[in-house]
């Protein structure tokens, strides 16, 4: 029908599994990478942030009460909803990176890939990082994987698909929650990625997506009592980096620093990540009770 005026799509934060816009109101412009205008973002708050803490706190309880079995069927489910979705993400992300579509494409086809690796980790951690241990007595010794808790990323702020669920999924295959601040200048992909995560039976709170600046709410998630790791693989400013660090010292904290420059997401990912944010609990039980 001519003249019919196109139906907007409205850009908000992901959390508790809802889609709300920021308290604060605010939004922002984002760009593709030549410039043009695409959509207003919402541009998170530090009360935005609180939020999608208190909402990761109570998923993780649930989440990490799940079999391990359970926990890689939602995330090959996340892989089956972001293949059914495909050609928007291709749009998306093409647009975001500045990628021709057949470099589009093998991006959105490395992140479903990458959805289904991790989820065929999930009921194998515990037999990779776990042991029986040798001990001199009647008893049994265990050490076992178990979640941090709540960890708090920075996503890549180049890699708007593929480096942001390099960064999820190892958080969450063992048993964690997180809060995850999108790439400022390409967050649109996250969002789209909030509306298959809410539709792929993951519950919620177990994913908080924000969008806006890392430099306004990164220090006040480093320094959440509630928060027990943080993730700063997107941190590309040495100053944010220190800062951040510094604030998550007010409580015990598992930290992963920035890298020098960002990490070759298309790579082998190993089980590097999801060790970052795992503990080991050791257990002795005597023989025959």
């Amino acid at each position: 029908m001519d003249g019919r005026v196109d139906v907007r799509k409205t850009y908000k934060l992901y959390i508790n599994g809802a889609f709300p816009r920021s308290e604060s109101g605010r939004i922002y412009p984002v760009s593709d990478a030549k410039g043009r205008f695409l959509a207003n973002a919402s541009l998170a708050s530090r009360k935005d942030a609180r939020d999608a803490v208190l909402a990761a706190r109570a998923g993780q309880a649930a989440w990490w009460k799940a079999t391990a079995y359970n926990r890689g069927q939602v995330l090959y489910r996340i892989a089956e909803m972001l293949e059914g979705r495909r050609a928007q993400f291709e749009d998306e992300v093409g647009k975001a990176e500045g990628l021709s579509g057949r470099k589009a494409e093998a991006i959105v086809d490395a992140s479903i890939d990458r959805w289904v690796w991790y989820a065929g980790w999930s009921d194998k951690i515990a037999q990779v990082l776990g042991s029986s241990n040798p001990v001199a007595g009647p008893y049994f010794n265990f050490s076992i994987p178990e979640p941090t808790g709540v960890v708090a990323a920075i996503a890549p702020q180049r890699s708007s698909l593929l480096g942001l669920v390099s960064v999820i999924a190892p958080i969450i295959v063992g048993g964690n929650a997180c809060v995850v601040v999108a790439s400022q200048d390409r967050p649109l992909p996250s969002i789209s990625l909030a509306e298959v995560l809410a539709t792929s039976d993951l519950p919620g709170g177990v994913v908080n997506i924000l969008t806006g600046r890392p430099a306004e709410i990164g220090p006040w998630l480093a320094s959440h009592l509630d928060v027990q790791a943080l993730d700063l693989t997107g941190v590309e400013d040495d100053a944010l980096a220190t800062e951040m660090q510094v604030s998550a010292a007010v409580n015990v904290k598992r930290v992963l620093a920035p890298p020098r420059r960002e990490p070759d997401w298309s790579a082998d990912p190993g089980m590097g990540r999801i060790r970052q944010f795992v503990e080991t609990t050791t257990v002795w039980h005597p023989i025959g009770a």
